[in-house]
């Protein structure tokens, strides 16, 4: 387990770097940078352009910029932002609490239904039930995640004044039941997808443990039904949906971007698109970096938590 660990950690290391260097030469090279917004300045000549570039570090060469920046992120130092100078860390930080609250809760009610669903379609096997969560699930997944936010709140907001159109809480309250009235709509919009996709994992994982040998011969031991069900086939049904989370869970941080946008929730995927067009460079590396981070450890997560619940699988 040791070697393997260390073995992933140096795999990580590489992996951060080229993703950091990538991203950083195509943000840098893209058209426009971070110095189009004060051409824009009425008043604003060159000469002051070239001035502020020099403040900023940006007249020098793109290479240097770059293990400049790496150096200072290496001493936990991220930069701070072009567009009000505050450290992106911070501002990060403020926006994450956010997005792991919208995206947890999706990604826990997404688990929950999906994985009932999942085994109720494959034990019906050819069912209504089991036609219907079909066509359900491709429906689903063919409907954009913006068109059904924007249904979604012409419908219950402005139709029917059951849930706020938007936001996080409401101004001057902050409550728990303010929260969970904001929570609700954008919860349900990001989860009808996720629904979808764990129900069909689940379903094929399911029917697959289903035709095993194992399974007839408990059944031929005169075990119940559901001791059959619970015991032997949903529990090795579940071993593919651990590597499932592993990899929906840097969706946290990404995932959520049309959703914040709909509903002017204050995530990290509205913040990522706030700062692209701003071109606030650092705060978009910033989120780039967390997001590998999230990448790496969900993968990591996923393959130590198969090894764990399943003994025939050996990390070297």
């Amino acid at each position: 387990m040791g070697r393997y660990l260390i073995g992933r950690l140096g795999q990580s290391i590489i992996v951060l770097f080229l993703v950091s260097l990538i991203g950083f030469m195509i943000l840098n090279l893209a058209p426009g940078g971070p110095l189009s917004q004060f051409a824009l300045t009425p008043g604003m000549s060159q000469a002051d352009i070239q001035r502020i570039a020099a403040q900023m570090g940006l007249d020098r060469p793109l290479i240097i910029q770059y293990f400049d920046w790496l150096g200072r992120l290496l001493v936990g130092d991220w930069g701070d932002s072009f567009r009000d100078g505050r450290p992106v860390l911070e501002i990060i930080i403020e926006h994450l609490w956010a997005t792991l609250l919208l995206m947890g809760t999706s990604m826990a009610v997404s688990i929950v239904i999906g994985i009932g669903v999942g085994i109720a379609g494959a034990v019906r096997r050819y069912s209504v039930f089991d036609y219907l969560a079909t066509v359900g699930a491709m429906v689903a997944l063919s409907i954009p995640t913006f068109w059904f936010g924007l249904v979604a709140i012409y419908l219950f907001a402005l139709q029917l004044d059951w849930l706020p159109a938007g936001s996080m809480t409401t101004i001057g309250d902050g409550s728990v039941v303010d929260y969970l009235r904001h929570l609700i709509l954008p919860t349900l919009v990001l989860s009808l997808v996720n629904v979808a996709i764990w129900s069909r994992y689940m379903r094929a994982s399911t029917l697959e443990v289903l035709d095993q040998d194992f399974v007839r011969t408990a059944r031929a031991k005169g075990l119940s039904r559901y001791r059959v069900l619970v015991h032997h086939i949903v529990r090795n049904a579940l071993l593919p949906m651990i590597t499932l989370a592993g990899l929906q869970l840097p969706t946290i941080l990404g995932g959520a971007l049309v959703a914040e946008t709909v509903f002017t929730w204050p995530g990290m995927g509205r913040l990522f698109l706030d700062s692209i067009g701003y071109s606030d460079y650092p705060v978009v590396m910033g989120i780039l970096m967390l997001s590998a981070i999230f990448v790496l450890l969900g993968n990591l997560l996923a393959d130590l938590l198969v090894a764990i619940t399943d003994p025939r699988v050996r990390l070297a």
